[in-house]
Formats: C-alpha cells, sequence, structure tokens
C-alpha cells in the first residue's frame, strides 16, 4: 500500500481528489497505476469524471457516507456519473466550490462563514449531518484548510483554541494541528483520508505522517 504518492505530478492530492469511507472521486485523466494504488491504500472504489470540466475535483466536491455536494458548474453528464454510485446534490450560489468550503464526515460540517443559509441546507440534506459555519486559522476555505475521518480532525496550524473548540464539540472526535508537503499548513490540500487509511502528497515528511497517523487514528 502506497502512503505516498502524487496525481497528475502534483501533490495537492485534496485539491485534484475527494474520498469517503467508500469511494474515490477522481480526475478521469489520472493514470490506472494511480488510481488503483488509492483504490488499495484508501479502501475504495474510484469514480473518475471531471467537475465542470475541470480536473480540480477535490476543490469542487465534498462528500460523505450518505452523499455529495458538487460545485454548481458541474455538467449534467458528470451528475448523471456521480449519481450512479451515491446521492448527489449541488450548491448553485455564488460561493459553490464544494470542496474548499465544507470540511466533513459521518456525523458533522464545519463550513465556510459566508455560505447563504440556502447551501447550508443543502449541506444538511445532502450529507445528513450537523452544519456550523466557523473558519480555520482564520481562513474561510475550511475544506483545504483541514481534514476530516470518522475518527479525528487534523487542521490549519495556526487554527485558534477557538476554532478547535467549535470542531471539537461539533465532531466529538480528537482534533490537532498538523502541516503537510513539507510544511503547507492547507492540511485539506496534501492528503486524501478515510476511516481505514490515508495517502499524502510524496513532498510530505515522516514527522507530519507521524502526527497525522497519530491525530487521524491509523496508530
Amino acid at each position: 500500500m502506497k502512503r505516498k504518492l502524487n496525481i497528475s505530478g502534483s501533490p495537492v492530492l485534496g485539491v485534484f481528489a475527494a474520498c469517503t469511507d467508500e469511494l474515490l472521486f477522481i480526475p478521469g485523466n489520472t493514470s490506472p497505476e494511480t488510481i488503483k494504488d488509492l483504490e488499495e491504500s484508501l479502501g475504495v472504489v474510484a469514480v473518475s469524471s471531471s467537475l465542470g470540466g475541470s480536473s480540480i475535483v477535490g476543490s469542487l466536491l465534498r462528500g460523505n457516507s450518505r452523499g455529495v455536494v458538487v460545485a454548481g458548474l458541474i455538467y449534467d453528464k458528470e451528475m448523471r456519473v456521480l449519481r450512479k454510485h451515491t446521492k448527489a446534490a449541488k450548491l448553485t450560489g455564488e460561493l459553490n466550490a464544494a470542496g474548499n468550503l465544507i470540511l466533513a464526515n459521518d456525523t458533522a460540517a464545519i463550513v465556510h462563514p459566508d455560505l447563504s443559509d440556502k447551501s447550508v441546507g443543502v449541506i444538511k440534506k445532502a450529507l445528513g449531518v450537523d452544519v456550523k459555519r466557523s473558519t480555520l486559522g482564520g481562513l474561510k476555505t475550511v475544506g483545504m484548510a483541514g481534514i476530516a475521518t470518522n475518527k479525528g480532525v487534523l487542521v490549519h496550524p495556526k487554527s485558534t483554541p477557538s476554532e478547535i473548540g467549535v470542531i471539537e464539540e461539533l465532531f466529538n472526535l480528537p482534533v490537532d494541528i498538523g502541516t503537510v508537503n513539507f510544511g503547507s499548513p492547507l492540511v485539506g490540500s496534501g492528503i486524501l483520508a478515510n476511516s481505514k487509511g490515508y495517502v499524502v502528497g510524496e513532498d510530505t515528511t515522516g514527522p507530519e505522517i507521524s502526527r497525522i497517523e497519530d491525530t487521524l487514528g491509523y496508530l
């Protein structure tokens, strides 16, 4: 099983792909070898598709075991691909890059503080979770500033005690700060993780991996 790899030569795995405990959503131009490595490491089935013609699937989609929320720019044919595998809903407001805006697992989600009530309602319904607006390290793009599984949450190293408190209360899980890809604070951009396993970008260091394994409960 691979613990470190790049997608299309890039270590920002969370920008290009997204995963739940069952599924991996990945751009169609990814090499079969990379897809196989990810399927084995995460214990998932890959769903290959662009979103709105774009390969930054991880920035545009966030999901859990109940469903996925996607950016409003998704094409109908791409939506049909997703719906063969899971329930899918789209965000239609001005802010709609779901992967950047939502940090979620199977029980809870924090979202970009400027999301509309309508968008929050879509997320609640599609993912079947409690939703709260918040920031991480002062950043509104919480989906890239953190990573959540059903075992733990790893967040931006500059996350404040009050931001961490919101997550601890909502998710009821261990929370810690960390980095990926040799010091990047955007932990959600460099890791794919679920309850079964994780994969990080190739630039991620040993100490960073130790923190990831400890916080997300792989030890």
